[in-house]
């Protein structure tokens, strides 16, 4: 009996230890705000209630107005002596931990709490990571001579602080709420801008808004749902809309507002408008033959995928006869890509299987002139082209293609590699005698979107310049490259005009949200038109990012960068975590991503991102090392990389470095604890473990090892596909290791985190297995992103912040 109660009271000790009584002497306060009894009508309310003074604590009174209140200490709070009167005292109480805490309100008697604006029944409190606004409304009476009195009992030291400093740390819900771009257009004569706009609000609810802004005045001259977009010459705009009779094509004119109604029964199915604007072009779907529900066949690889045995094919709507003639036919896939200016001729790719060599995909691009019906073929079966455009003349062609494409004239790598299918490069076809000449060959940037400008006759792109999304001129004749200069990182749309040197575009970077630019193209000038990061960001501290490159031990350059937490000192040490992506295109300057690397930064971590060989963008040489090595040189670049980082940066505990990937870096995540023991912590989200089962399961499974282990298959390199197979290598792991997967994923099937889940549990190594019910490769659910995204959170702050509570909170250990 005294050995028991000797050991409670040693926990008792042990829990008071740990424990911390904070006392909140400083507010900002506002008020008084006299309020009165009301005139009594009746003695009672319609349930019988009589009325008494504390209900006047409900009279509503807007929280906001405690930030611009005074700040003051509790000896120096007004008294009112004459009346009844709601004061504010508001404060915030900052964790970069999960934690508990207990609220005492004492001194007064009728009062109410509000933690980040939602009134809070229960003063104990549970609290994510995040910076906390608590304010106390609280109702003085002159028979009363209240004073309050503020202290928070938390339960670990340390946990929480008290900050008067101005603005707040960085979460999830700010990169899920707000207004972001979704789409950028200028008008053919550049006058003016369609903006699409996506907003969420808490709770998940979208909407998408459609903006006329006239570019000269900034203006809005029309605000709808209904999606808009520009005719192609008349700078007028358009949208459809369900009319009486059937649904309307409906034209706009953004300085009248006057709408013209050009048809009353538009067909169902996607379009783009002629340049002529005489006829639309129609990409129609025809539904394959169905199968038995209950029992059916496969007749392809791909067949599993929903909507596979149905095929697309075109068709040219008159405008002025409602006549629809079909352009194409058969059981092919066809694509159109681009008309001519005169609308008269149509470039189109049709596709063709075989299943027996790489590429399993061919394509055939054609000329298709839309009234004669006649064809010219421009080039055959070619599986590693992508897109074309027509010159503004339609004398010569801009293809778009990986390095093998047209025979491997773009083709510059060394020796025995096997460039990256998605490396995109640029080709310039002559139409007259199909003779072509690369156009990107010394170019080491990723190709992207790319627009053929018919006001200047250069070529616009975007492009992965290592991690960045760049924008870049060129003139076609030449080939001369020129990069625009822009103040963002990450060009993430553009649009140009047809008949003025004009661009517009949104972008991001490294430490902001969304922003809308255009660009003089005399000049190339960018030129600021609105900047939705601003009210995204308001009152957000974000700790630093910094560039951080090495040379590794083969002597290369491998790039990367660092973000610190908001409240940084040099002279602390800090857990770290690495993110990569490991596959075939770089981890890029997103500010909003799947891992948003601002709000792991503000829960106190360092945070290292690298870009380790294999990824686009920093050329095809480099972008070849993805090719059949299935995770060499990688892991040894993230290994060596890590190592080398945390050794010059004393910030970093080096015990305390956690890792985390998804897809192809989850893999990554999986093969990396079976080169190294220096995470702490690692995850992988939705993650290949064998290579051989994800290659026939995955939808992509097999197309995708097209572009990662070309020419390569599991009957043909056991070394590649078993051996670099982390499952088949699960014994050398001994890190904690989570896996995250969907169960509805189409892409990496849930099974393979199951069996390295399996294969972990059977050796008796710590790991855990979490499936987000419903979702796919991505989580994108509103509920479930924030769900998964606080079980990364957990688990890190278990292994790496040594602290468990917020882990066991989610997930109650459980003895079974």
């Amino acid at each position: 009996m005294k050995k028991e109660l000797l050991l409670a009271c040693s926990l008792c000790w042990g829990m008071l230890l740990n424990a911390e009584r904070m006392e909140i002497n400083t507010f900002h306060y506002a008020g008084p705000y006299p309020v009165k009894a009301p005139y009594e009508v009746d003695t009672v309310d319609v349930n019988s209630e009589p009325w008494k003074v504390d209900r006047l604590l409900k009279t509503p009174l807007s929280l906001e107005t405690v930030k611009q209140g005074k700040l003051l200490t509790a000896d120096a709070l007004p008294v009112v002596n004459d009346g009844y009167a709601l004061h504010l005292l508001g404060f915030t109480l900052e964790n970069t931990r999960y934690g508990k805490a207990e609220l005492k309100v004492e001194g007064v008697d009728s009062y109410q709490v509000y933690v980040d604006g939602k009134l809070c029944e229960d003063l104990k409190l549970t609290l994510e990571p995040a910076s906390h606004q608590i304010v106390v409304k609280y109702l003085s009476a002159p028979d009363r001579k209240e004073t309050p009195e503020l202290s928070l009992d938390t339960e670990k030291e340390g946990i929480f602080t008290l900050t008067q400093e101005e603005g707040r740390l960085y979460t999830l819900a700010d990169v899920l709420h707000g207004k972001r771009y979704t789409d950028v257009e200028v008008s053919p004569d550049g006058k003016y801008l369609i903006v699409a706009y996506r907003t969420t609000r808490v709770g998940g609810q979208t909407t998408t808004t459609y903006v006329v802004r006239e570019l000269a005045t900034g203006k809005v001259l029309a605000e709808r749902s209904e999606e808009l977009h520009w005719m192609p010459r008349s700078s007028d705009y358009y949208l459809t809309r369900q009319g009486v009779a059937g649904k309307e094509l409906v034209r706009v004119s953004p300085s009248t507002g006057i709408e013209t109604v050009l048809t009353a029964s538009l067909p169902e199915g996607s379009f783009r408008f002629a340049p002529t604007e005489d006829y639309l072009l129609f990409s129609l779907v025809q539904e394959g033959p169905k199968e038995k529900k209950e029992i059916y066949e496969y007749v392809d690889p791909d067949d599993r995928q929903p909507g596979w045995r149905d095929r697309i094919y075109l068709a040219k709507y008159d405008l002025a006869s409602g006549l629809m003639q079909p352009l194409t036919y058969g059981y092919r896939q066809v694509f159109a890509t681009d008309i001519s200016a005169d609308g008269r001729k149509v470039l189109m790719m049709v596709t063709k299987r075989r299943l027996e060599a790489r590429p399993t995909t061919l394509y055939s691009l054609y000329m298709l002139d839309v009234h004669t019906l006649e064809s010219e073929l421009l080039v055959e079966d070619d599986g590693f082209i992508s897109n074309a455009l027509f010159s503004p003349d339609a004398k010569q062609v801009l293809i778009a293609g990986s390095p093998e494409s047209l025979g491997g004239i773009g083709k510059h790598v060394k020796e025995g590699q096997t460039p990256s299918m998605i490396d995109t490069q640029l080709y310039l076809m002559e139409v007259s005698d199909k003779s072509v000449k690369p156009l990107t060959l010394n170019f080491h940037p990723n190709v992207m979107q790319t627009v053929w400008n018919k006001a200047d006759g250069k070529v616009y792109f975007t492009a992965e310049n290592r991690d960045y999304y760049s924008l870049y001129q060129m003139e076609p004749a030449s080939g001369i490259i020129r990069q625009v200069e822009v103040p963002e990182d990450m060009v993430m749309n553009m649009g140009v005009s047809s008949q003025k040197p004009l661009l517009a575009f949104y972008g991001e970077s490294v430490s902001n949200s969304h922003r809308l630019y255009t660009v003089d193209l005399k000049n190339l000038k960018p030129v600021l038109v609105e900047d939705l990061s601003k009210d995204i960001l308001k009152d957000i501290r974000l700790g630093k990012c910094e560039a951080w490159n090495f040379v590794n031990s083969r002597g290369d350059t491998i790039y990367g960068r660092y973000y610190l937490p908001p409240h940084f000192d040099a002279t602390q040490k800090y857990p770290m975590i690495v993110n990569y992506y490991g596959g075939c295109s770089p981890t890029s300057r997103n500010f909003e991503s799947r891992y948003p690397h601002h709000a792991y930064a503000a829960l106190g971590y360092v945070v290292y991102v690298i870009e380790p060989s294999g990824a686009t963008g920093f050329g095809q040489e480099f972008s070849a090392r993805h090719v059949n090595t299935f995770g060499d040189g990688v892991a040894d670049d993230i290994i060596e990389g890590t190592r080398k980082f945390a050794a010059e940066h004393p910030f970093v505990n080096d015990s305390k470095i956690g890792c985390i990937g998804a897809s192809y870096g989850g893999f990554m995540t999986q093969y990396l604890q079976t080169k190294t023991d220096i995470f702490a912590a690692a995850i992988s989200h939705a993650g290949i473990s064998d290579h051989t089962s994800y290659w026939g399961e995955g939808y992509w499974g097999y197309s995708y090892s097209e572009v990662s282990g070309a020419n390569s298959y599991p009957w043909k390199n056991k070394e590649l596909f078993v051996d670099h197979s982390p499952l088949f290598n699960a014994e050398k792991i001994h890190t904690p290791l989570l896996f995250l997967h969907g169960s509805a994923d189409m892409n990496v099937p849930v099974g393979e985190s199951i069996q390295m889940y399996t294969a972990l549990k059977l050796l008796g190594r710590e790991t855990a297995l979490v499936v987000v019910d419903g979702q796919d490769h991505h989580i994108v659910d509103y509920g479930k992103r924030f769900q998964w995204q606080n079980t990364i959170f957990a688990w890190f702050a278990k292994w790496l912040q040594d602290d468990p509570s917020w882990w066991n909170a989610l997930y109650r250990p459980k003895s079974l």
